[in-house]
């Protein structure tokens, strides 16, 4: 869909930007601008601006940038279209008209709008009937309400042939519009057509208006199909919807995650355990749409799945397929249920602290792409340490984006030379085939709650190590400052508001901002000579003579400023990252000493051993950004 760049001016020319702006942001005018709080980013101090006058906002703290269509895109999630179309109808402007064929097609999705709505109503009737008993006893066998099934449009389809086609008739929808709909099946050799769905629970499937556009249907018999979804039709493409994405955009935005589960009654758990966020593909492994659409939601989604070989199968094809795709600061994160269970099976038993312990331990792309690449290695010859190598790399090349690809390149060659110098019969890292993540053996069920509380005589050891790297990842951003002062300019607010843990850094921060807040093109003399003369020398000579830090590159004055930006930005998110796995081992520890429940139990050694693996992947630190001569793997 094409708009005229004359109508699209005067959609920006009705709709002032500081009004839509507003509705999200508070705003306080400085002059001919506005400022606040950004929506893209956290921040304390407001960075974000508004130029009613130019028609853009940009924010100095991230780099947003945009106009009031591209505000509306970022802030709700939709594409260009859907963007214009709000906004059009906030502005009184009717939409422009299109080519005869355009104006046909746009009447036929109508028209099929309405049919999917009607059916909608119908099946949610026919959910209160005798003939819904059963599937009103399911229902409420699985912990659904009457207002999460009011909530969720949940009806159901009658099993008879025809009483969903003779309905509708009876409502003047022709049989050819709800063949268009995919309500009916039409068999090829003339007979009669039928419904599609018969005798099954019905989940309506909604776009990003909220308009109902598919169903899928859970059969309530031994059907062959277990779930059923509608076929493919001018409104509905599987591989273009996440089920919940409407329901789960504002929590999404508010919490800065989004969970992608398997199916419906896993995101239904979800919600009801107080998890908005949560979406789940149409029975499809996850497409380049799909992905898209999560990472308009989050930078870093979670993919949950079950911890069985298949769980592991289908978290291995979503690494394939999102590779081209990753580029700075968007990838994947993965979560493996306890064998046995999905989302809804495990909060029933566990309670949301269960789920909260799986999200937790979740892993990165690049670890699990790591374990599926070595978990299975023999490198007991330099003709197989060759091979597992060239495997390695290999698999690396469908990444596009140059710096996304030399990072990978730089922490699995790090990581190949560890793997290498340990036992030559070993791969690291490796799957336990008998444990699942949580270390209990396969069919081992959930340990039970609560236990006496004479029991409870629990020693817990504190994560180990997190201290020292944290030190060491502090001290590197005040490195990267030192020798690239001119990266205040664009990340003056993430720089001030940096959680040092010791005084003395703090102190050192101080003072590079009096310095910065002084002077205009701060080059590194003039910060050298002002940290000097307000007592900081020994310090600055003890950061510049630090050899371990030698390699990483980007934090010294060879590196030009977009690497040692790009630098400097990974290596604050690791610190954010360690920072934040502390706080909720310390929320975690706080409860158990208040309530000691097993579930609360599991999710600290999840959070502890999260912590570990944090404080221990040297490569996030030391491994980045290696430079070419850094790069060999003997």
């Amino acid at each position: 869909m094409r708009f005229s760049n004359d109508f699209l001016d005067e959609l920006r020319m009705r709709l002032p930007l500081a009004d839509v702006i507003g509705r999200k942001v508070k705003l306080v005018r400085k002059g001919r601008e506005l400022s606040g709080l950004c929506p893209f980013h956290n921040e304390k101090t407001p960075s974000f601006t508004v130029a009613e006058d130019k028609g853009f906002y940009h924010c100095f703290g991230c780099g947003a940038h945009g106009d009031v269509i591209k505000f509306v895109m970022n802030t709700e999630g939709l594409v260009f279209p859907e963007a214009v179309e709000r906004l059009a109808h906030q502005a009184g402007l009717q939409l422009p008209d299109f080519s005869p064929e355009d104006q046909e097609k746009a009447e036929t999705r109508k028209n099929l709008y309405e049919v999917m709505a009607t059916a909608a109503g119908w099946f949610q009737s026919q959910l209160k009937t005798s003939s819904g008993e059963a599937a009103r006893a399911y229902a409420e066998g699985r912990g659904l309400d009457h207002q999460i099934l009011e909530d969720f449009g949940i009806g159901f389809a009658p099993a008879s042939r025809t009483a969903l086609k003779e309905a509708l008739s009876a409502r003047k929808i022709t049989e050819s519009q709800m063949c268009d709909a995919g309500l009916l099946i039409k068999p090829e050799d003339g007979s009669p057509s039928y419904d599609r769905f018969r005798n099954r629970i019905m989940f309506p499937i909604l776009d990003s208006h909220g308009r109902v556009i598919a169903f899928g249907g859970r059969a309530m018999d031994s059907s062959p199909a277990k779930y059923l979804n509608s076929p493919e039709t001018p409104l509905f493409h599987k591989g273009r919807v996440l089920y919940h994405y409407l329901g789960a955009r504002k929590a999404a935005f508010d919490s800065g995650q989004v969970i992608a589960v398997e199916g419906y009654m896993d995101v239904i758990a979800l919600v009801m355990a107080g998890i908005r966020e949560a979406v789940a593909p149409l029975g499809t492994a996850l497409t380049e749409q799909q992905i898209a659409l999560l990472w308009r939601l989050a930078p870093e989604p979670i993919l949950c799945f079950d911890g069985d070989k298949a769980g592991v199968k289908a978290a291995h094809r979503a690494i394939e397929r999102v590779l081209p795709d990753l580029r700075p600061g968007f990838s994947l994160r993965f979560a493996l249920l306890p064998d046995g269970h999905d989302p809804d099976s495990l909060i029933a038993e566990g309670g949301r602290d269960a789920f909260d312990a799986v999200l937790a331990s979740a892993k990165s792309l690049s670890e699990m792409l790591w374990l599926s690449l070595t978990e299975s290695a023999d490198i007991s010859t330099p003709e197989r340490r060759a091979g597992l190598e060239k495997k390695i790399f290999d698999t690396l090349r469908p990444v596009k984006d140059a710096k996304v690809l030399s990072f990978y390149q730089s922490e699995f060659g790090r990581r190949l030379k560890e793997l290498f110098r340990g036992s030559p019969r070993k791969a690291a890292g490796r799957f336990n085939r008998d444990k699942n993540q949580f270390g209990r053996d396969k069919g081992r069920p959930l340990p039970s709650r609560p236990r006496p509380s004479g029991l409870l005589k629990t020693r817990l050891g504190r994560a180990k190590g997190s201290a020292p790297v944290v030190q060491h990842i502090e001290e590197i951003l005040i490195l990267t400052i030192l020798n690239h002062p001119d990266l205040l300019n664009r990340h003056f607010e993430d720089f001030s508001v940096i959680g040092f843990s010791s005084a003395e850094l703090d102190k050192v921060r101080s003072a590079i901002i009096g310095t910065f807040s002084g002077k205009e093109g701060l080059d590194r003399e003039t910060l050298k000579t002002h940290l000097i003369t307000n007592g900081f020398g020994a310090f600055y000579d003890r950061l510049m003579a630090q050899d371990t830090y030698r390699i990483v590159w980007s934090a010294w004055p060879d590196a030009d400023i977009t690497d040692a930006e790009s630098g400097w930005i990974h290596t604050l998110n690791r610190l954010h990252h360690i920072q934040s796995l502390e706080r909720e081992r310390k929320k975690a520890e706080d409860a158990l000493a208040e309530d000691f429940t097993d579930e609360g139990l599991s999710r600290l050694k999840a959070i502890q051993q999260a912590i570990q693996a944090a404080a221990g992947n040297e490569a996030d630190v030391d491994g980045y950004g290696l430079s070419s001569e850094h790069r060999q793997l003997y």
